[in-house]
């Protein structure tokens, strides 16, 4: 097993361990996640990461969770089976996520400490705290939580932080100050050694994190040996028996989020440009392009894309539909706020029939909402676009290897039916990680689509860009080739782009724009447009979309192990909507569920408009962070048994 724990439960043994960190943004959080991933990776284990965190640069609150297991995860767990913090915030926020068996590391100092005083601790939070602490005669204090957590069977480790640090410098010859920088590296030595994991994996972790500061190595990997040692000399741990070993997989895998998942299918698609605007969640992915934009290729040369950083979301869609008109592939990253400045330009490229990619990473909405949580609340202006009719394919992804390869295949729908498509994703998408095999990028195929030759100097007439055919699709011309002058404008117009107002015209070019949609219904693979897991012919199904993919699979082998039959419908094509494949699927008479993460159901409204279909049950999630399995299993039970409302609203106010 990956990790063992005497968890009383009854269950004796674990095939998983859940480990969260947690501190002030900038404080070095995520590197700490980091390290403890890639000791976890080179150990063999499957891993799956979520960070969370505030929608400031310095001081607020941010953690991260790290699931190491033997089998594949797909989500994170609210559970936790070790806590590792640095700071009070953190011990305070997250005590409550600890249950039996489980461990939480602390620092000394922060033993016992008024919750009200705690700088960032919302006063909500810190109320609904005292409230609970009351109810059991413990004070309003990180004393009364740890108490109360003791009691509930979770072991204690008071770390003093100051104390290895002092020892650290004193062993390596270097001031306190230097040997303090490796507090975050401390915390996941303290955690490991507790875990029993050899602590070899971590040395190879500092490796890869500092790769060529050998300097940084060096104190870091001393760091890592003074860390085990104090907790050796200093802790019992006969009474905590979860540890963490080592697999033997030899298999080949990275450690990716959604945003690097996205850039990396992007540049296998062929993406040659990328503008952008900065917007959380959004920005991550092309600073990674950034950081990419020259790679070598698989024949063993080097090409490159261009990344640019417009002015504002209006300025990044016009340029990249500009860049696609020139036949480069092009795309643009953005969020909510972002996506509702682009709608005018995504609307241009509509009427002029331009292949445009917009990747579409959705956050708490409306306005600027939440910038860093999690929503699903930009379906309908994607599936729409702009304002009126106009073809656009909205695709969604539902993990990390899918937003690879839809990354990649969104350029071909784009390309093949001339055609704005939407890549919907989600914060909770973009900064989870997996450990995933590499990638087959010779499945990626490259269609271009319909690409009309240059004509000669004296062929006679304007070139009929726009030519109303059967298809609805047109012969597509380069900017620049010769023979091939056209119009461009915002306005309807003649097949040449010529603008008018003529009715019959304008009947004839709406009419053909939409026939792409219908092309694209019929031409679009059945698993492209929604995907089926479980048992096919249960008569209990969830239906849902994005992110959520990994909580419900995780539902799915719960609920097998219990000799429930199941089955979940992922929505993969938002628009066009496959309206008679989802109406034969859904032509059942058990129950019906759809999961997603937004106030009004809006993946719900778009299958009643499209097949009547109106679900038995509605579970939502809106308060920023992802469903987990662990609260969405108890909800599917209750709706087994009957005793679920038609809308559930999941609810966790200690997240």
């Amino acid at each position: 097993m990956a990790a063992e724990s005497a968890n009383g439960n009854g269950a004796g043994q674990i095939q998983d361990l859940a480990w969260r960190v947690g501190g002030p943004q900038g404080s070095g959080v995520d590197t700490a996640a980091l390290i403890f991933q890639r000791a976890c990776g080179i150990a063999g284990l499957h891993l799956y990461g979520r960070r969370e965190y505030y929608s400031n640069i310095m001081g607020r609150h941010s953690y991260y969770d790290v699931r190491a297991s033997e089998l594949p995860r797909t989500s994170h767990r609210d559970a936790v089976d070790l806590l590792t913090t640095f700071e009070s915030e953190t011990l305070s926020r997250h005590l409550m996520a600890l249950g039996e068996g489980s461990g939480v590391i602390y620092r000394s100092d922060d033993a016992d400490v008024e919750l009200h005083s705690i700088t960032y601790l919302d006063e909500r939070y810190a109320d609904d705290l005292a409230a609970y602490l009351a109810e059991r005669d413990l004070p309003p204090t990180t004393a009364g939580q740890l108490e109360d957590a003791k009691n509930r069977g979770v072991k204690l480790f008071a770390i003093d932080f100051d104390e290895i640090v002092d020892e650290l410098a004193e062993a390596m010859g270097v001031p306190q100050a230097i040997a303090g920088r490796t507090r975050n590296t401390l915390a996941v030595a303290v955690s490991t050694a507790l875990l029993d994991f050899p602590r070899d994996y971590v040395h190879r972790a500092i490796g890869k994190t500092w790769p060529g500061r050998q300097k940084i190595i060096d104190l870091n990997i001393k760091a890592v040996d003074q860390a085990y040692e104090f907790v050796d000399a200093n802790y019992d741990r006969s009474d905590y028996t979860m540890t963490l070993r080592g697999s033997d997989s030899t298999e080949k895998r990275m450690i990716l989020n959604g945003n690097q998942a996205v850039a990396l299918g992007k540049l296998a698609g062929g993406l040659a440009f990328q503008s952008y605007y900065p917007i959380s969640p959004a920005t991550d992915e092309s600073v990674f392009l950034e950081a990419h934009e020259e790679f070598a290729t698989k024949d063993g040369g080097q090409t490159n894309v261009v990344v640019v950083q417009t002015e504002d979301e209006i300025s990044a869609v016009t340029m990249a539909a500009g860049a696609a008109l020139t036949g480069a592939r092009a795309s643009t990253a953005t969020s909510g706020p972002g996506f509702a400045l682009m709608c005018e330009g995504m609307g241009w490229a509509g009427i002029n029939e331009v292949p445009l990619v917009v990747t579409d990473w959705q956050r708490g909405a409306p306005s600027t909402g939440m910038p860093t949580r999690t929503e699903q609340g930009d379906l309908r202006i994607a599936t729409t676009g702009a304002h009126g009719d106009f073809p656009i394919i909205v695709v969604a992804s539902g993990d990390v290897i899918e937003a690879f390869y839809d990354a990649a295949q969104c350029f071909n729908y784009a390309d093949r039916y001339q055609s704005v498509v939407v890549h919907i994703l989600d914060k909770a998408l973009s900064s989870s990680s997996r450990t995933v095999p590499y990638f087959d990028t010779d499945t990626i195929k490259v269609d271009r689509g319909e690409i009309a030759e240059p004509r000669g100097d004296h062929d006679d007439g304007a070139f009929h860009r726009f030519a109303v055919t059967e298809s609805g699709i047109s012969p597509r011309t380069i900017l620049g080739q010769q023979g091939n002058a056209h119009w461009c404008t915002g306005g309807e117009h003649t097949p040449e782009g010529r603008v008018t107002e003529d009715p019959v015209v304008r009947e004839d070019q709406i009419e053909k724009r939409q026939r792409k949609m219908e092309l694209a219904l019929r031409e679009i693979p059945l698993e492209e447009k929604v995907k089926i897991y479980g048992d096919r012919d249960a008569d209990f199904t969830i239906l849902s979309w994005g992110s959520n993919k990994g909580a419900i699979l995780e539902c799915l082998d719960l609920l097998e192990a219990q000799g429930i039959s199941a089955r979940f419908l992922q929505a993969r094509l938002m628009k066009p909507f496959p309206t008679d494949e989802v109406t034969e699927l859904l032509d059942s008479p058990g129950k019906l569920v759809i999961v997603e993460a937004n106030f009004s159901g809006q993946y719900a409204e778009l299958l009643r408009a499209h097949t009547g279909i109106t679900p038995d049950h509605l579970v939502l999630k809106y308060n920023g962070r992802p469903i987990s399995a662990e609260e969405l299993i108890k909800t599917l039970h209750e709706i087994r048994e009957g005793d679920a409302p038609e809308r559930i609203v999941l609810r966790n106010h200690y997240q």
